[in-house]
């Protein structure tokens, strides 16, 4: 296709070419969804394969208690004993969205950028937690800082400038090529083309092939020794890790939505304990509920709910006596040291700190929601 060619001439025919081989692929898979979901009786989980973000979802699922387990590190296939029935699918991140609308996972971990390319809106495939804590970037546009950009700092003054016209549109190289043309469409953008590319996009304007940049970006340090910089406006989506998985698989397939439930909880228990610690300080006091009024006259000792205050009992002239109570908090990393001096100025001693692995609530509001979303 001609870099010549109009915004609108370009979208159209990308994303006619685009459906028409995905839907042949995709009749070829699943032409009988329901009847796939039907052929397997264990629940499956989809893995990145490879990188980075192998790395930290590994790391992640082993903090939260479940460990993956391979016989051989060049197999596919994996297990996590935790929960027996899951079975764990190392694939690229791309192939593990496919295969989740295809109905060949049911689950599975990948940064929201390549869930929202790859999955293109599929009403099948649920966010079922958004923020793993991991994969932070963001998808946004970049242009040259010289040139004739080197006053453009926004989207909207890209789009004013006179040199793109239907016949010299604004070339823009990106590996997105269904997110980038939805961005410029939704945006009400005109005379713009994509071109693709894979890797080293960074080189694209220097090299004349393309006036501006569509990738990831995480630090921006690549793109400063590049020459390139990002406006205001121009970031497409901000991503990170997310637990995703597929409506017919839970609600069609008999053990996903309990081990989908049991993920949930333990993700959520891990990463809300995350840079959280247990004080735990002795106090003098007449009785539990004089103490109490003390330590809640603190703002940074409220707790999560508040404290927990309990006689420390010792015995003394033959008698057992309640002369102490300990004082049991939950504070974040960064109120700690402040935590810590508000304790001992109401009479605080002992105080003791130990970071927090867990915290289980009652019941966790996404869990709510994903049954909200199911019409359960």
């Amino acid at each position: 296709m001609s870099t010549m060619m109009s915004f609108q001439t370009c979208f159209r025919v990308k994303t006619t070419t685009c459906y028409a081989s995905q839907r042949t692929a995709g009749e070829v898979l699943t032409a009988n969804p329901s009847s796939r979901l039907s052929e397997r009786q264990e629940v499956r989980l989809g893995l990145p394969s490879k990188g980075r973000m192998a790395a930290d979802t590994l790391e992640l699922l082993k903090n939260c208690q479940l460990s993956v387990k391979q016989v051989n590190p060049r197999q596919y296939v994996a297990q996590i004993p935790q929960i027996s029935s899951l079975e764990v699918w190392f694939q690229r991140p791309s192939d593990i969205v496919r295969k989740l609308s295809s109905g060949d996972l049911d689950l599975g971990i990948v940064g929201l950028d390549t869930l929202r390319e790859h999955g293109k809106d599929d009403p099948d495939l649920i966010v079922v937690h958004e923020a793993l804590e991991y994969g932070d970037c963001r998808l946004s546009l970049a242009i040259p800082k010289y040139g004739i950009f080197e006053n453009i700092h926004s989207l909207e003054e890209l789009a004013k400038m006179s040199q793109w016209t239907e016949e010299r549109p604004l070339r823009v190289a990106t590996g997105f090529t269904y997110l980038g043309p939805k961005f410029v469409k939704d945006k009400g953008l005109k005379n713009v083309a994509f071109s693709t590319g894979d890797g080293a996009l960074e080189a694209a304007p220097a090299m004349g092939t393309a006036d501006a940049i569509l990738d990831l970006v995480s630090s921006g340090i690549t793109l400063k020794e590049n020459n390139l910089k990002e406006i205001e406006g121009g970031v497409v989506l901000e991503s990170q890790a997310v637990l995703v998985a597929s409506r017919k698989s839970m609600v069609q397939r008999k053990g996903v939505l309990e081990t989908t439930h049991e993920m949930l909880e333990r993700l959520e228990a891990h990463l809300r304990a995350i840079g959280q610690f247990t004080v735990t300080a002795n106090m003098r006091g007449s009785s539990a509920e004089e103490v109490a009024e003390r330590v809640l006259s603190q703002p940074s000792l409220s707790g999560l709910q508040g404290p927990t205050v309990s006689p420390v009992f010792c015995k003394r002239d033959g008698k057992v006596t309640a002369d102490y109570y300990a004082i049991v908090i939950c504070v974040p990393k960064k109120a700690l040291y402040k935590s810590v001096q508000q304790l001992r100025a109401i009479g605080g001693s002992g105080v003791l700190i130990s970071p927090l692995t867990y915290i289980f609530d009652e019941e966790t509001p996404r869990w709510r929601q994903l049954l909200s979303e199911l019409g359960l």
